[in-house]
């Protein structure tokens, strides 16, 4: 798991979406051909593969699972969370699956697990089928038997948990306006934040541009501003979707289909002769449920063994059930680990442009910037600029090296007004003291004041601040160097 900073900071509310990048992700992903056209090794780890499914599946009616594992190879610059949304993932899946990988600064070369494989619910085929505990939807459209679209959700928080049950989707509505609750907003009051009694439809609207009225009063499955909270339990207990995805369950006539809403974190499927068995950590809501849950599953699983006249490995079972990283493995005696299978895995091609993923734009001198932190550690810098660049509305920000540290700037902005909003919503979302560049500064041949003592001070205090949120968290960008005071080129605006 990434920041709690991430749950807080970036994802305060129901919240964002970069909304200037204009094309739609594969539902297929082409592979490259192994190099020289010889056939590939198996520890190449890029077995042939033509395509790959991330949204859409072929479904047979006599199996219950879907997909494969996939591996790509992290570049400089790449986020997990910006990789998760390209292949359908949530951050909770692609970031359980790399416990190892920093999900905002990836090492250029790191091997990323993507886990495309899911085995569906134990609930009708038909409508929306909501499983909380693996934060995923799965949508069987009417009439398509033999297809299932799946996308990753975000859920409510603790305390604002999204209800089981089932319902129907009662109305549908483009460019929403958001009412905000009164709880919602004394909740946003208390922090500083105000909110109005009513959003518009725009870049700062929480339900994005599409949304889906729920027969359970005051809940929405709606699209997000801030799509890198799908994959957490961030919201006030509506049900979010990246964009994309909402947008075609919006255009599928929607109203009036079934919504089931369940938490089963214990999923069993067979794959030709093989048991598979799919294990999520159970909500916390829940969680004083999980010996019963673990012991309804031991008794199916003995079931299953008895009526099959097969052997399970039960050190595999507990294995699964510890980890809970969502990932379908093998269970009986004889079967493969985990790893081999990821050894298996086969390599995708790495896209030019991950789907969502923002662009930072250069300052020109005429631009208005901030100045948002200073860290001795460039990794610290990399992932507040990362993170920043995720924000909703997009932030953009980039890390520079300048007098022996690695400095945060945020911008371009318009003008001044702009500039000091996005200064609150990094104090209050990073609880950052941020510092308004002027244009002639960001012009200006000459270097930034060198920080007196006060300042030096404030700076400590942030980054022992910002590192001690950082810590407590569950769970780059190559600048050209010159002679700008801010250590990066300048666009000229003619």
């Amino acid at each position: 798991m990434a920041f709690v900073l991430l749950a807080v900071g970036l994802l305060g509310g129901c919240q964002l979406e970069p909304a200037y990048i204009d094309f739609s992700p594969p539902a297929i992903i082409s592979l490259p051909d192994a190099a020289g056209g010889r056939q590939p090794k198996l520890s190449d780890r890029q077995p042939k593969l033509a395509d790959i499914a991330t949204r859409k599946f072929a479904l047979d009616k006599d199996h219950n699972i879907v997909g494969s594992l996939a591996m790509i190879n992290a570049r400089d610059g790449d986020t997990l969370p910006d990789i998760a949304r390209h292949f359908g993932l949530g951050y909770n899946e692609i970031t359980i699956a790399n416990p190892t990988i920093l999900p905002w600064t990836p090492k250029a070369g790191a091997r990323v697990l993507l886990p495309l494989q899911f085995i569906l619910p134990d609930a009708p085929r038909k409508g929306i089928v909501l499983n909380l505990a693996s934060m995923r939807m799965f949508y069987y459209p009417p009439k398509q038997s033999d297809t299932l679209f799946t996308y990753p959700i975000g859920i409510g928080r603790q305390n604002w948990n999204t209800p089981l049950g089932q319902t129907t989707i009662i109305a549908k509505t483009a460019n929403p306006t958001w009412m905000v609750p009164e709880s919602i907003r004394r909740e946003h009051a208390a922090k500083g934040d105000p909110l109005p009694q009513a959003v518009p439809s725009g870049p700062d609207n929480p339900l994005g541009k599409h949304a889906l009225q729920l027969g359970f009063k005051r809940y929405l499955i709606h699209g997000t501003n801030k799509p890198y909270g799908v994959g957490m339990q961030v919201s006030h207990g509506c049900v979010r979707l990246y964009p994309e995805d909402i947008e075609m369950l919006f255009k599928k006539k929607p109203v009036g289909m079934t919504v089931r809403i369940i938490h089963q974190p214990y999923m069993t499927a067979w794959k030709g002769d093989m048991l598979y068995l799919e294990a999520h950590e159970p909500l916390e809501k829940w969680a004083k449920q999980k010996p019963k849950l673990k012991k309804k599953l031991i008794n199916d699983l003995k079931q299953i063994s008895a009526k099959r006249n097969v052997t399970i490995d039960w050190e595999k079972v507990d294995r699964i059930l510890q980890s809970a990283d969502g990932i379908p493995a093998p269970i009986l005696t004889a079967s493969p680990d985990l790893p081999e299978l990821v050894a298996n895995a086969p390599e995708l091609e790495h896209p030019k442009h991950f789907y969502g993923a923002p662009k930072v734009p250069k300052l020109t001198g005429s631009d208005w910037a901030i100045l948002v932190a200073a860290f001795d550690n460039e990794g610290e810098a990399q992932q507040l600029a990362a993170m920043l660049n995720h924000q909703g509305p997009p932030m953009p920000a980039r890390k520079v090296e300048k007098d022996g540290s690695y400095q945060v700037i945020a911008g371009p902005f318009k003008n001044q007004k702009a500039a000091e909003l996005a200064a609150h919503r990094i104090k209050m979302d990073f609880e950052l003291n941020s510092k308004l560049l002027q244009p002639e500064i960001v012009a200006s041949p000459q270097p930034l004041h060198q920080p007196g003592k006060s300042d030096q001070n404030d700076t400590q205090h942030q980054r022992r601040h910002y590192l001690k949120i950082k810590n407590t968290q569950t769970r780059r960008q190559t600048i050209k160097q010159t002679d700008s005071p801010l250590g990066f080129d300048l666009e000229r605006k003619e």
